[in-house]
């Protein structure tokens, strides 16, 4: 029998998520030069592209450009898109092992972090992903309800995702009506009643996660006024050594943004954006239908880490009064079925891609990682580009050894025939392509990129009757 990766008789590989850690991990597979490849990507869901579809807000349209990069790896003959196919439900690992060499989980951080402080529960209270996917029409969440009659708002964290939840709930109707914003999604904030949006953070805007372009579209809305303290956007004396250690130009650029931000004078808008630093919550209260009123915050300050700076409370408190309360304070993976997992990271444990048994422990043959899952929640998009070369690497030096899984029947049809068996609704990229252009056309319509679909009971219906 030949080397796998012969062309008569090619490394088989399945890529477990579709979005962006999974495309560049095909990507970079199927471009290898001396190794021939076929890539399998499975999907939970019927549509690709995973957090660029259901992360990315509504009103940044261009970052999602990045899924024609993806379209070319999908045409491509060695690749094979089954959709709506879950892992661990439909099939199980041991059956995939089966059919091929090689298997790598590219499926993200999926929950959230929690605050750990009192009344985090009270009605009122979310996850800011849970958020983001309901308006950006994921099935899961479509069905969410959040409160339409609040006038203040607080988002915990200044990442982008923060970013991102405080943006969509001060855009006005006008400008969220020509995105691709989920329909229900957007006849419920025509009718928001919100006033205040405080984005909270624990450290000062030298910590501050956001990305400039971020965090400069917060004073430039047409529908809100931005309101940030000079006390606080004044860097303190260990942060502004820090930066001028750092020597950052970007960085130098970020704080500039947020001192110009707090210089700028009310223009009287309908909507308030108050972004705060150096602050954290300690404790949520509620009425007595157990919906939460108001947050007490503590007064922080910095202190120095072994190198790091970071946030010690005060005994300065304050309470603000809040209807509606979404945590961005980081994010985690959830266990794979038949992978261990480190509870401590929210990750797989890994060496340079490969899944080992424990953190610095012996590798599990045939099984990677990439993306979030791999390495936690950190970077952008395009920072799972090199992510997944390491992990290529790793799979193609390991192919080389014959470091490989001995599956039983590697033909393409033993693989479609195991999923069809147990998942008879699954959905290929031709599929999506019609489902896109169906999408896409009911935007055309309306002025709109597209008008998503957001149940796949609807999807599987609109495949069949077209």
């Amino acid at each position: 029998m030949p080397q796998p990766g012969a062309p008569d008789y090619p490394l088989r590989v399945a890529v477990i998520g579709s979005g962006p850690a999974g495309f560049y991990t095909a990507d970079h597979l199927l471009k290898q030069q001396d190794l021939t490849v076929t890539v399998d990507m499975y999907d939970r869901l019927p549509t690709p592209y995973g957090l660029v579809r259901f992360g990315v807000a509504p009103d940044h349209e261009k970052i999602k450009n990045v899924t024609k990069v993806f379209d070319k790896v999908a045409a491509k003959d060695a690749f094979r898109f089954f959709g709506n196919v879950d892992i661990g439900r439909d099939v199980t690992l041991e059956q995939l092992t089966q059919h091929y060499h090689q298997i790598c989980f590219a499926t993200g951080a999926q929950t959230d972090k929690r605050m750990g402080i009192p009344g985090e529960d009270l009605a009122g209270s979310h996850a800011a992903t849970e958020f983001v996917a309901w308006y950006n029409g994921h099935p899961d969440f479509r069905d969410y309800d959040f409160d339409r009659s609040a006038e203040h708002v607080a988002v915990i964290g200044v990442g982008n995702v923060a970013v991102d939840v405080a943006r969509i709930l001060c855009r006005t109707f006008e400008e969220l009506e020509t995105t691709d914003i989920a329909d229900y999604a957007l006849d419920a904030l025509r009718e928001s009643k919100v006033k205040k949006v405080y984005m909270l953070g624990r450290r000062g805007p030298a910590q501050a996660a956001f990305t400039n372009p971020e965090v400069r579209e917060l004073g430039e809305m047409p529908g809100a006024d931005i309101d940030v303290r000079q006390g606080e956007a004044k860097l303190d004396p260990l942060s502004q050594a820090a930066v001028d250690e750092a020597d950052d130009r970007t960085l130098f650029k970020k704080i500039e943004i947020i001192q110009s931000l707090a210089a700028q004078t009310p223009a009287g808008k309908p909507r308030k954006l108050i972004l705060r630093f150096l602050v954290s919550p300690v404790e949520l209260t509620g009425d007595d239908a157990g919906r939460v009123t108001s947050m007490r915050l503590v007064k922080n300050e910095l202190q120095s880490r072994n190198g790091r700076l970071g946030a010690r409370a005060t005994d300065e408190f304050e309470d603000i009064p809040v209807d509606l309360v979404f945590r961005s304070v980081g994010y985690r993976g959830v266990p794979i079925a038949g992978l261990p997992f480190r509870e401590d990271w929210g990750t797989v444990p890994h060496d340079e891609g490969r899944v080992t048994d424990k953190p610095g422990g012996e590798h599990i043959i045939g099984m990677y990682v990439a993306g979030w899952i791999k390495r936690g929640p950190t970077g952008v998009i395009g920072t799972n580009k090199p992510d997944a070369s390491e992990t290529v690497a790793a799979m193609v030096a390991d192919a080389a050894q014959g470091k490989l899984l001995t599956p039983a029947d590697l033909s393409p049809e033993g693989a479609d025939g195991l999923i069809r068996a147990h998942q008879p609704d699954l959905v290929s990229y031709e599929d999506w392509l019609r489902l896109n252009e169906l999408e896409t056309g009911k935007g055309r319509a309306q002025g709109r990129p597209r008008v998503k679909f957001t149940d796949v009971k609807e999807m599987l219906a609109a495949l069949r009757s077209d």
